[in-house]
């Protein structure tokens, strides 16, 4: 099969070297003829004539569902917050010291 695009060992390589990948030997030959045989695809779906063809900005038919925003400050008291605060001072919650 070939190509129109040929992917190189060096290719390979430097594509692995980028990728922070470590490639056997006997893995450096396949990997070189999978990448091949992508691009060959991806070349196949080139020649499609999709000038009529609208965008998919997506597929799943979902819409984003909007409320309004709506401010419910609760029967909870600030109080009521700091009661349940292991340690308290000056009406804040005390808090061991991060270094």
């Amino acid at each position: 099969m070939g190509y129109m695009t040929q992917i190189s060992r060096d290719t390979v390589l430097r594509l692995a070297a980028l990728s922070n990948l470590q490639l056997a030997e006997d893995e450096i030959d396949g990997l070189t003829d999978d990448l091949g045989r992508i691009l060959a695809y991806v070349e196949q779906l080139d020649e499609l004539d999709t000038k009529d063809v609208e965008p998919a900005y997506q597929v799943t038919g979902l819409q984003n569902v909007y409320r309004d925003d709506i401010v419910d400050a609760g029967d909870v008291t600030r109080e009521d917050l700091l009661a349940l605060a292991p340690s308290v001072k000056d009406a804040q919650i005390k808090v061991p010291k991060v270094i």
